[in-house]
Order: structure tokens, then C-alpha cells, then sequence
């Protein structure tokens, strides 16, 4: 038995929170033809995430710790703008991904978000998914450590998108 293997013992029973994304427009409501939708995730649910192992016996133990890096937004069609461009929001200082819609903000571009340009066949929705990727890395008895191969856990969305129809008179 080496740190080592406690670490692989430990980076199989690590377990870390659902991705539930907040959305406005909500995600009961349909998403609207080219009005962004801001996408958010609470700092208070990513926090890093640790699991020990040990063995008493030989005085060996390994921590694996898992800590959020980012939050990836897959539309589900590519009829859709991604903000940012790359589809991938950062971790803010304060630990939350994204920033929470606030009334007056409907005109800006969301940090962390989407546009989509079409609207979905009726019945249809969009599968959209949000995925948040994990960097995991280790530390043991005998100032052993290291990284380990990062984790993407996600939650896929139905969205149903619609147009606005108006009259210019």
C-alpha cells in the first residue's frame, strides 16, 4: 500500500455537488430569440471537495481535493451565441460562476450566457447543458502529491425557445 494508491481510493469516492444553473429567463418559461439569458451558479455550492484515505496500521493516508475551475455552456444547437465567446465562464474571486440577472440589466451582455438566433420547431426544445470541470489533485503521507485527471460533471436542460412577434406602426 503507497500514498499513492489512497489517492486513486480517495479520487473514486469523491463526490461533488449537482450543477443546478440558475437562468433568466428561468427555464420554466421559454427562452426568447435574441435576448440573452444569463447563466449563473451560487458560490455557496462550489466550494473545493476533499476525501481522505488512510491506513492507521502503516501511518499512510492521501487527500484528494477537487476544486471548480469553470462552468462550460453547451447551447444544444448552433443557432446560439455563447458569452463568452468560448462557451467557458470563469470562477469569480468570490467563488460564484457567472453574475446573477438584476432588473436594469436586460440590455447588457451577460458574462456568462447565451443568445439564441432561432427559434425551436414547436414541441421542440434545445438540449441545453451547463458542465462544470473540476481540477483534482492530491497530497500524502511522505510529502507525496500531485495532480490527477481533472473531472466535468453536467446537467442537460430542455429549453424551448420562442420569437417575439411585434408590429411597428
Amino acid at each position: 500500500m503507497t500514498p499513492e494508491i489512497l489517492a486513486g481510493i480517495a479520487y473514486d469516492r469523491i463526490r461533488v455537488p449537482d450543477t443546478e444553473i440558475s437562468l433568466k429567463p428561468d427555464a420554466q418559461n421559454a427562452q426568447k430569440v435574441n435576448l440573452p439569458t444569463w447563466a449563473w451558479l451560487d458560490d455557496a455550492t462550489f466550494e473545493p471537495v476533499s476525501v481522505t484515505a488512510r491506513v492507521p496500521v502503516l501511518d499512510l493516508w492521501a487527500r484528494t481535493t477537487a476544486t471548480p475551475v469553470s462552468l462550460t455552456l453547451d447551447p444544444g444547437t448552433d443557432d446560439a451565441e455563447l458569452h463568452p465567446s468560448s462557451g467557458t465562464c470563469p470562477i469569480n474571486d468570490d467563488g460564484s460562476i457567472g453574475t446573477p440577472f438584476t432588473p436594469g440589466s436586460a440590455e447588457e451582455t451577460p458574462p456568462c450566457g447565451l443568445t439564441y438566433l432561432r427559434a425551436t420547431p414547436e414541441g421542440e426544445s434545445y438540449p441545453f447543458r451547463a458542465t462544470v470541470t473540476w481540477s483534482i489533485e492530491w497530497e500524502g503521507s511522505g510529502d507525496t502529491g500531485g495532480d490527477l485527471p481533472d473531472g466535468s460533471f453536467g446537467a442537460t436542460t430542455e429549453l424551448e425557445v420562442d420569437e417575439i412577434q411585434s408590429v411597428v406602426r
